[in-house]
């Protein structure tokens, strides 16, 4: 008791910078060593932090000392290597999605379940004040009951940013599986499990040209959908529509709106920790801002990977492997039915994630 969890990273690619740091300032995380295809990349990657060390993936998975592995491998290798660490006796916290396909990631609860290890998943940007402050509203009946919500992102597409897109457009990628996690996830944790989906895709151009880096100017192909968009039936009854899409210029819309019998809330964008949560009441007409009133406060990546450690064993964590499950099978499920043309009922669920009270930053280390 009070001694840090030890962490593992495999995976030190762009989104690694950001786990790093948060892990540095939360006195319970301490890592302890990385792995990569590149060593020279994690090598680069855990230079301003002493003391970490440099192993091949193999060495980090059988190291006595790791208690959690922190998998940031590209979707595609989500599976491989959880179910390594999984073998190694290992508990499992992974980058969204969960797994490239809803089978691969029954698989790995399946094996998680045998081993007597846990199974935690991003995002934790849910677990920030913007979505916690919005549900608490919800929760307090601040709108009535819910009804309907609205969730949309709006890209050209990340090859125009990222040096490396190429996984954006083969499976387990697309603007659905890349970040539509963070929307079905921030709408679970809103307005619960999700019963049915309705869905319809289409697919603007097969190729995408980077836009910078070393390799600008190159083509990648694209074989996956580049919009997606549908309709979520929650358990609860409330309707969500959602568009996820990396073929639009722009949009004005709001990431998240929820609509209840009394009023409705703007909810901020759920790729990030914080943000305004904006009410309107029948008949008020203006938006009003709330005060935050729930949620971890500064909060960055990885925060999640806190809040999953410090779950005591035998209850559920917030970023659980049964949550990210869920949202992925919402996911594969949506696709399936834009391509067969009927609705799908999802076979899966998962309990609510507990609320967040408002907590304030740790001290530093």
């Amino acid at each position: 008791m009070g001694q840090p969890v030890n962490v593992g990273v495999v995976g030190c690619g762009a989104i690694s910078a950001q786990y790093f740091q948060t892990i540095d300032r939360l006195p319970e995380l301490r890592l302890v060593a990385v792995a990569d295809l590149d060593l020279d990349r994690a090598r680069e990657a855990v230079r301003p932090y002493a003391g970490v060390d440099v192993l091949s993936v193999a060495e980090l998975l059988a190291d006595a000392r790791i208690d959690i592995v922190l998998n940031l491998t590209i979707p595609a290798a989500h599976a491989e290597i959880a179910l390594q660490a999984i073998a190694a006796g290992k508990d499992v916290y992974c980058e969204k999605p969960l797994a490239a396909t809803a089978e691969e990631a029954a698989g790995m609860l399946r094996a998680a379940g045998a081993a007597q290890v846990r199974v935690g998943c991003a995002p934790d940007t849910v677990l920030g004040t913007g979505t916690q402050t919005a549900r608490k509203a919800i929760d307090d009946g601040l709108i009535g009951r819910p009804i309907a919500a609205t969730a949309t992102m709006m890209t050209p597409g990340h090859e125009r940013w990222h040096p490396n897109p190429d996984f954006y457009y083969v499976p387990g990628g697309g603007p659905l599986l890349d970040m539509g996690p963070y929307y079905v996830t921030s709408l679970v944790t809103l307005l619960g499990p999700v019963a049915s989906v309705v869905g319809a895709a289409s697919r603007t151009r097969a190729k995408r040209t980077i836009g910078s880096g070393p390799r600008q100017g190159e083509e990648i192909p694209v074989t996956v959908d580049t919009h997606v968009t549908g309709v979520l039936v929650h358990t609860s009854g409330a309707l969500s529509t959602l568009v996820m899409s990396f073929d639009g210029a722009a949009t004005k819309a709001p990431n998240i709106e929820v609509h209840g019998e009394t009023g409705s809330l703007v909810v901020p964008d759920p790729n990030y920790f914080d943000g305004s949560v904006l009410v309107s009441g029948v008949g008020e007409g203006d938006w009003r801002t709330l005060p935050v009133a729930a949620g971890y406060v500064e909060a960055g990546r990885g925060v999640g990977l806190a809040d999953f450690a410090s779950t005591p064993v035998g209850e559920e964590p917030r970023t659980s492997g049964s949550l990210a499950f869920h949202v992925l099978d919402v996911m594969e499920s949506l696709l399936a039915s834009a391509h067969s043309g009927a609705a799908v009922t999802i076979t899966s669920t998962c309990e609510r994630p507990p609320p967040v009270n408002l907590t304030q930053p740790v001290d530093q280390r």
